[in-house]
C-alpha cells in the first residue's frame, strides 16, 4: 500500500521558511521556538508562552501576525477583566429598539492573551469555547471565529504576585507550552544593534495571506501517519497514566495534539508522511504541560520534561524508509 499523495503545494516549505527567517529577524536566537510556534499554528493548535516578563513573548506573536497578513487582537488580562471584554457584547440602540453585537478581540485570526493567569478563572473560562470549538456565544447567539484562528497566551510564573493557576482543563487545550528564555550575551548585543535605529516590526511585510495558512492547515491533516507511529503515541500516553510519579497523565486530547503536531512538523520539512523524528521533536512542548506529577515526585525534584524523555526512551520506534514514504 502506497502513501496517499497529499503534499500538492511544493512552495509551502519555502513560504514557511521565509516566515521563520523573517520572525527570526525580530526574535534573535530563538529559531527552534519560532519553528514550534509555526508547527502549532499549522496544526490548528494554541500556544502557552510561559516566561518572565521582557523576553519577547508579545513581540513573537506580533511578528507572526504581521508575516501572515492576519487580523490581530490583543487582550490584556487583569483581575477585573470580564468575559464580555474577551468575547464581545450586545449593545442596545434605543432609537431602533435593536441590539448590535460588537465583537471582542477574540474574533481575530491571531489573538494575544497577555498575562492570562492574572485574570480570574471566570474570565479565563470565556476562552474555552473559542479554543475548543472555534466559536463564541453571546446572549444566546453563536458567532464563528475567523479561519485560521490561533490563540497565543502568555503566562507569568506562578510565584509572581497576582497570578492564578490555570485549570487543568484549560491547560489541556493548549497544544504547546513554550518558553523563550533569556538570550545569550552575543544575541542580546545583536538585538540592541537591530533596534538602535528602528523597530524590526516596522519593516515586516506579509509573506502569505490568512487564506493560504488556512489551506495549509487542511493539507496538514492529510499527512500520512503509519499505524506503528500511532501505536507509539498511544504507548507513551498509556505509560504516563500508569507511571508511579504521575497524578494526571496524558489525555486522549493530548495524544491527538501530538499526532497533529507531528504531521505539521513533517509538512514543514516537505514530507507527506510522519517519521519518528517528528514525534520526538514535538513530544516535550506538546506533552509536558499535560502531566501533573504527584506530591512525592515534586518533593523529590522530578520534572515533567525529564519524565517525557524517559517515556520516549522506553519506546522501540520504527525505522522509516524514504522509498514511497512508508515506515
Amino acid at each position: 500500500m502506497s502513501t496517499p499523495s497529499v503534499f500538492h503545494d511544493d512552495v509551502a516549505p519555502e513560504l514557511l521558511n521565509r516566515v521563520l527567517s523573517r520572525v527570526g529577524s525580530v526574535i534573535v536566537g530563538k529559531e527552534k521556538e519560532i519553528r514550534l510556534a509555526l508547527i502549532s499554528m499549522l496544526s490548528g493548535g494554541h500556544i502557552l508562552l510561559e516566561d518572565v516578563p521582557g523576553v519577547g513573548k508579545t513581540m513573537l506573536v506580533r511578528a507572526i501576525a504581521a508575516c501572515l497578513g492576519c487580523t490581530f487582537g490583543r487582550i490584556q488580562f487583569t483581575y477585573d477583566l470580564m468575559p464580555g471584554d474577551v468575547t464581545g457584547t450586545s449593545i442596545y440602540h434605543p432609537h431602533s429598539g435593536s441590539f448590535e453585537f460588537r465583537p471582542g478581540p477574540v474574533l481575530s485570526n491571531i489573538v494575544l492573551a497577555d498575562e492570562i493567569n492574572r485574570a480570574s478563572p471566570r474570565t479565563q473560562s470565556a476562552l474555552l469555547e473559542a479554543m475548543e470549538e472555534k466559536k463564541v456565544t453571546v446572549d444566546g447567539t453563536t458567532y464563528p471565529l475567523p479561519r485560521p484562528f490561533l490563540l497565543l497566551a502568555t503566562q507569568n510564573p506562578l510565584h509572581f504576585e497576582g497570578t492564578y493557576r490555570l485549570p487543568e482543563a484549560q491547560m489541556d487545550r493548549f497544544m504547546m507550552r513554550l518558553s523563550l528564555g533569556y538570550p545569550e550575551p552575543a544575541q542580546e548585543v545583536e538585538l540592541l544593534t537591530r533596534m538602535q535605529l528602528e523597530h524590526p516590526l516596522d519593516t515586516i511585510k506579509p509573506i502569505m495571506l490568512a487564506e493560504e495558512m488556512a489551506n495549509m492547515q487542511r493539507a496538514v491533516r492529510g499527512v500520512f501517519v503509519d499505524e506503528s507511529i500511532k501505536l507509539a503515541l498511544v504507548q507513551v500516553a498509556d505509560a504516563s497514566r500508569r507511571h508511579p510519579n504521575v497524578q494526571l497523565g496524558i489525555s486522549p486530547r493530548g495524544t491527538l495534539a501530538w499526532m497533529n503536531a507531528s504531521q505539521a512538523s513533517a509538512y514543514m520539512a516537505g514530507r507527506s508522511y510522519v517519521i519518528p523524528d517528528d514525534i520526538k521533536d514535538t513530544a516535550v512542548p506538546v506533552l509536558v504541560h499535560r502531566l501533573m506529577l504527584n506530591h512525592a515526585a515534586l518533593l523529590a525534584g522530578a520534572g515533567g520534561e525529564e519524565l517525557v524523555r524517559e517515556l520516549l526512551q522506553q519506546l522501540v520506534l520504527p525505522v522509516h524508509s524514504r522509498k514511497g514514504g512508508r515506515l
